[in-house]
């Protein structure tokens, strides 16, 4: 792959190699240095540059005691201006991580950060300038807060931490980035490669009856994972910061990007384990697990067989009560906008869907599968079948060896494109098989998509890049995603919401199915407090915990109760990272 003065650099030329990441114990009062530097990363079979924090992918992993406060010296020799953002903590607006808070940390240059920690849980830190690129090229670590009650969470052996990731490779190089724009701003940027704690094939061992507690973190700039552990028990008992209200057996659990979900594994006999991604169209191997004969002592089984009830999340099961009735606040409305040219040469023939290429308009619309707005496309000269390309017709008609409608060149064309446009590293390794009834693919293997899946079947979730060419070209310049306040209709950065310290601010997010390109958005709201999702499409919340992000499914309408603590200017907004970098945001702030 040729240089591009355009993009950021890819030589691993004399780069030091990626180190395994280490956890680190903090305690009140602790001060600990933080570097963002370029590394050399072997992903798979090939090494490919990437940024890491203090030299590894991901970075150190933080445990904090709940209560403490800790002071972070930040030292960017990466390759732009920077901030850190320390992602779901309630701390101190000033150390918040934007470039709303603070001065950006220029290359060369230092930032001291006190990071105060006053909820248990799962949280994270990662960049807030060109967040697009700093995540997908590793910056991300992990902050476990260890509550003060040691009845908090139940009993285990051993805790985890695993950041679930995807990689775009491309010729053995991270897929290049444009230094001025930001690409992909369609669906995000989906990687070929899947890694867990930065591996493509990570093995873990434990012993018959543990109990193994696991931090799980979406580091993704786009894809939702779904994880499910096929053969052993999974209990789920937190999210994104503190336990939930009634813990439950799960199969699998959601992570959107930036999400967190705290789960506890129990494997009753030995053997082999796979932890797994699964989508509706096939599964992926995330962790390959093998469990030893040997029994785990002490034996926890009666107290991971009990599923607690917790009694503060309990309390506020009550205290919401009112303002379920209640009527919102505010009212925020997610839209997409498309402002793609016609092309040259005068008037388009017709209007198609990158998705679905068979549907067809004469006329400008939207897709009656989707809901995305139909593109423009050049002028037909044939036609072609998709299942038997030797099959080509100068005018509209039906295959005369399947009955399929013929479908205009182009849109077939680009739909096999598509198909091999993420050939991963070449080097993509077959992990072992999962028990399931899913396809099985690999983490080095970009999923093969079908023409007929739609948002029913898909849950409301893109779970792949379906319009692979079309997304590639997507920017801010030709496509815009919008946060709406629908009081004021003000947009994005317009949007001027302002709050005091002890408000509860019930917010309605409505996910548009008018827009351009329906689909999921993960909201995230920054540190100004934490809020408990109240409703979704009118069905109560069955099972209450404190979030900092909640995933909006295509259509779908959440009410979330926001519990405003901390004073200052905050900053709100999708955490796929290519659209927030189209500015899919906003600040508001926040009164003593």
């Amino acid at each position: 792959m040729p240089t591009n003065p355009q993009h950021f650099t890819t030589d691993v030329t004399d780069l030091p190699p990626a180190k395994p990441t280490a956890v680190v114990e903090l305690s009140d009062g602790d001060r600990y240095e933080l570097r963002i530097a370029p590394v050399a990363k072997r992903v798979g079979d090939t090494v490919v540059r990437m940024l890491a924090y203090n030299g590894s992918i991901p970075g150190p992993i933080l445990r904090v005691r709940q209560g403490a406060q800790v002071s972070v010296e930040i030292e960017n020799e990466g390759d732009l201006e920077n901030t850190v953002h320390w992602h779901g903590l309630r701390l101190d607006n000033r150390y918040d991580g934007t470039h709303e808070t603070q001065p950006p940390i220029q290359v060369g240059d230092r930032f001291t950060a006190l990071i105060r920690c006053p909820d248990p849980g799962a949280y994270w830190f990662h960049p807030h300038i060109r967040s697009d690129y700093g995540i997908e090229m590793g910056l991300y670590g992990g902050i476990v807060v260890e509550p003060d009650d040691p009845g908090y969470w139940p009993a285990v052996h051993e805790e985890l931490f695993l950041t679930l990731d995807d990689l775009l490779l491309e010729e053995g190089k991270v897929a290049p980035f444009n230094r001025e724009e930001t690409t992909h701003a369609a669906m995000g940027r989906f990687g070929n490669v899947i890694m867990v704690n930065g591996e493509t094939d990570l093995a873990l061992s434990t012993n018959r009856g543990e109990v193994l507690r696991l931090y799980l973190l979406n580091t993704a700039n786009t894809r939702v994972f779904n994880v499910g552990l096929p053969g052993a028990r999974m209990k789920l008992v937190g999210g994104d910061s503190g336990h939930v209200e009634h813990e439950e057996w799960v199969e699998e659990v959601v992570l959107a990007p930036s999400e967190r979900v705290v789960v506890d594994v129990m494997f009753e006999a030995a053997g082999e384990f796979a932890l797994q991604h699964r989508t509706p169209d096939r599964t992926y191997p995330l962790a390959a697990i093998t469990v030893l004969e040997e029994p785990a002592e002490p034996s926890l089984a009666d107290s991971y067989a009990e599923l607690r009830t917790n009694l503060d999340m309990a309390g506020e099961r009550t205290r919401i009560q009112p303002y379920l009735e209640a009527p919102p606040d505010k009212t925020l409305s997610f839209l997409a906008e498309m402002n793609f040219p016609d092309p040259e040469g005068g008037a388009p023939a017709f209007y198609a869907c990158p998705m679905h290429p068979e549907v067809v308009s004469a006329s400008p619309a939207h897709c009656p599968q989707c809901g995305m707005k139909l593109i423009a496309v050049a002028a037909v000269t044939t036609y072609v079948c998709p299942m038997h390309p030797e099959v080509v017709s100068d005018e509209p008609g039906h295959c005369p060896k399947c009955a399929m409608k013929l479908l205009p060149s182009v849109l077939v064309d680009s739909a096999a494109s598509a198909g091999h446009e993420h050939p991963g590293n070449g080097d993509g390794h077959q992990m072992h098989d999962a028990p399931t009834g899913h396809e099985h693919g690999t983490h080095g293997e970009h999923a093969s998509h079908g023409t007929s899946e739609g948002h029913g079947s898909s849950g409301g979730i893109e779970w792949e890049d379906d319009m692979v060419e079309v997304n590639r070209m997507t920017t801010p310049a030709n496509f815009q995603w919008k946060l709406v306040d629908q009081d004021t209709q003000a947009v994005n950065g317009t949007i001027d919401w302002q709050f005091r310290v002890g408000d509860q601010v019930k917010i309605r997010l409505v996910n548009e199915m008018a827009g351009d390109h329906p689909m999921h958005h993960p909201f995230h709201i920054h540190g100004a407090g934490r809020f408990l999702v109240l409703s979704r499409d009118g069905d109560v919340e069955p099972n209450l915990v404190w979030k900092d992000t909640v995933l909006l499914r295509t259509g779908e309408t959440v009410d979330i109760l926001l519990d405003v603590t901390e004073p200052g200017t905050w900053m709100a907004h999708c955490h796929i990272a290519e659209h927030h970098e189209t500015g899919m945001m906003f600040n508001f702030t926040v009164a003593e």
